[in-house]
């Protein structure tokens, strides 16, 4: 039998991921004030600066801000498929 492909896992339903993600509110580029979900690095906080990369048809990274951190989510629980997210590049002190 073959698989089925689940469109919020991003791939077969056998797979199984976690990551933790973030929801970010861009604050400079062409995407300022949009939202977008990443998958978060180590010691990311709600409330932190980030630089995360361009959206749409931006080739630079833009900063971000934190607005949500949800952790150890599956693949099958994901705000965005896990294996075509993007993830934070890093933190901005």
């Amino acid at each position: 039998m073959a698989n089925m492909i689940h469109s919020m896992a991003g791939g077969d339903l056998g797979e199984f991921l976690v990551a933790d993600f973030a929801k970010v509110r861009f604050l400079d580029g062409e995407s300022a004030g949009g939202v977008a979900w990443f998958i978060a690095i180590s010691g990311i906080e709600a409330g932190d600066k980030v630089l995360v990369p361009g959206r749409l048809t931006a080739t630079e990274p833009v900063t971000a801000i934190v607005e949500r951190v949800d952790r150890s989510v599956d693949s099958f629980r994901a705000p965005v498929p896990i294996k075509r997210c993007k993830k934070i590049i890093k933190k901005v002190e």
